[in-house]
């Protein structure tokens, strides 16, 4: 609970805890130590949260209202100027005016591709049809991913708002938005914004008093993580099988049932009225001179404080990490940080200090993707963390281009070879040249982009590779069928605790003597190193 407008913060409060709050808080303005957050106490008093480490770098603009509004309440977005932008395009804007400013803003598609969201609207609109479309991507399925979700939760009706103002610059009176099924509450919150906005008459017929109609439906993904990619999304919707289509034509050209559509993710969108009313030059004060304005990362892995984080484009790694994540829990090193998904790279600590930004991250073999940032510490086995993202676009291949769907089964097959032990040198050069040619011939975003995390771990951590195949051994001690347990002699003191858990009966020695485990016998299981109360077993 954040009470404004000092924003005090309580964490891990109850039911039983509100009164005290009300009558001591509310009503007297003192606060309650015993609930208030801990990081926020100080030998100055109590700072808002804003001000802890956590939150004093960041800049709100797409999660602007998500945790301050009731996003079940319509009256609440309008009062913090909610479709303001609406009014003033209908009613002061011309189509043409609308697109010259997304242009100037400089704004970026946050989907990942990173193409100019200005130069998107401008291709559709420049295309005559008597129908065109204004799509949302909520799909968004990578691994620890959810930052269009936190939107929709937390602050639907920016989404309905942007996706009208999209379709009165291009001439469509019709939006969808393609959410994942698997967000309930999600899809509760929008079509409930949805049912408002229309009530409202800010969605529907003659908005704002003007000729302009717009509606939006709500469509549902099974999950598919290839309808992530915008004509596989768009034959989905349409009712048929999620695969991607050859471009050209563009959907801009050609989209949804072979009308001009623009096609956008959440967080796109949400940046739109906050351009409108504020201006382009707020806008481009944020960021880097290629990457304009903030960008929301899901943050992830061994970090401190994990959650989402939205910061000006350039913000560096280092600070995202350690200021703001909080650094790497337990006194471990920080290894690297995988932007970007099954799509993206791995940052190694070489470059802790790169601005984060499309063309930074692209430069050092990653990728800005969706937002997802997994954070990986010394024990991190970087072989292991490639063949987890491969095994992950192997199963969501769509399976229409060969390149994509027997490449990355290849692909896959050959990082198991080399985590079981069985990997020869030659494999290292057959996995660069098989990467190569997925990326080049693949039909589809996904394929394209599938064997980036195999690339980028081989460029900074070859050595990792090396050891592998040529020693085989796993540096990090996290590739199973490469450990071997021992026992030291010195710590042994015969308890047979060890002897006892052993499910291949794998370790023998009699009470108060040495034991020794039998290594043909042994399947690696690290029972006995968690029953061992004396540190008597090391993993090699």
């Amino acid at each position: 609970m954040i009470i404004y407008p000092e924003g005090s913060f309580y964490s891990m409060i109850s039911v039983d805890d509100i009164p005290e709050i009300v009558s001591e808080h509310l009503l007297k303005g003192r606060v309650v130590e015993r609930l208030i957050y801990n990081e926020t106490i100080t030998d100055d008093g109590i700072k808002s949260l804003n001000e802890t480490d956590f939150y004093k770098k960041q800049k709100r603009v797409a999660l602007r209202n998500c945790g301050v509004i009731n996003p079940e309440c319509i009256d609440e977005y309008i009062a913090y100027d909610g479709y303001a932008a609406l009014g003033k395009v209908l009613t002061e804007m011309t189509p043409d005016e609308v697109i010259d400013i997304v242009k100037e803003s400089e704004l970026r598609g946050r989907g990942g591709g990173g193409f100019p969201t200005g130069v998107k609207w401008s291709l559709a609109r420049g295309n005559e049809s008597d129908q065109k479309y204004v799509c949302c991507n909520a799909d968004e399925g990578d691994p620890g991913a959810f930052m269009d979700r936190s939107v929709l939760e937390g602050d639907p009706h920016a989404l309905l708002e942007a996706m009208a103002i999209a379709g009165y610059a291009i001439g469509a009176d019709q939006g969808y938005v393609y959410v994942r099924a698997e967000y309930p509450i999600a899809v509760h919150r929008l079509q409930v914004a949805i049912d408002q906005a229309n009530e409202y008459g800010l969605l529907g017929k003659n908005l704002f008093g003007t000729d302009f109609n717009f509606n939006v439906e709500i469509r549902l993904g099974a999950g598919a993580f290839v309808c992530g990619e915008e004509t596989a999304l768009i034959t989905s919707i349409e009712g048929n099988r999620g695969e991607p289509k050859p471009r050209p034509p563009f959907p801009a050209q050609k989209g949804l049932f072979g009308k001009p559509t623009i096609l956008n993710n959440v967080e796109t969108y949400a940046n739109i009225p906050q351009i409108i009313l504020n201006g382009v030059d707020w806008f481009k004060s944020m960021g880097t001179e290629k990457s304009r304005g903030t960008k929301v990362f899901a943050l992830g892995g061994k970090i401190h404080n994990t959650g989402l984080v939205e910061v000006p484009m350039g913000t560096t790694l280092r600070d995202i990490v350690e200021e703001i994540g909080g650094g790497i829990p337990d006194g471990k090193t920080f290894k690297a940080a995988q932007t970007g998904g099954p799509s993206g790279g791995c940052i190694p600590a070489s470059h802790l200090d790169i601005p984060i930004d499309y063309d930074n991250l692209i430069e050092i073999g990653s990728m800005m993707g969706s937002g997802g940032l997994i954070v990986m510490d010394e024990d991190d086995c970087m072989v292991d963390i490639a063949k987890f993202f491969l095994e992950f676009t192997v199963e969501e291949s769509c399976g229409k281009c060969v390149p994509c769907r027997i490449g990355t089964k290849r692909l896959y097959e050959l990082l198991e070879k080399i985590t079981s032990g069985n990997g020869v040198p030659e494999d290292l050069d057959t996995l660069v040249s098989l990467s190569e040619y997925i990326k080049q011939n693949s039909l589809c975003g996904l394929g394209q982009t599938a064997p980036n995390p195999v690339l980028s771990t081989l460029r900074y951590f070859r050595d990792e590779y090396e050891a592998h195949v040529n020693n085989k051994q796993c540096p990090a001690g996290v590739c199973q069928d490469l450990l071997t347990y021992e026992i030291i002699e010195d710590k042994c003191i015969g308890c047979t605790a060890c002897a006892r858990v052993c499910p291949a009966d794998a370790i023998s020695g009699k009470v108060k003597e040495l034991h020794i485990i039998d290594k043909d016998k042994c399947i690696k299981c690290g029972a006995c190193v968690e029953k061992c109360r004396f540190s008597a077993i090391v993993v090699r």
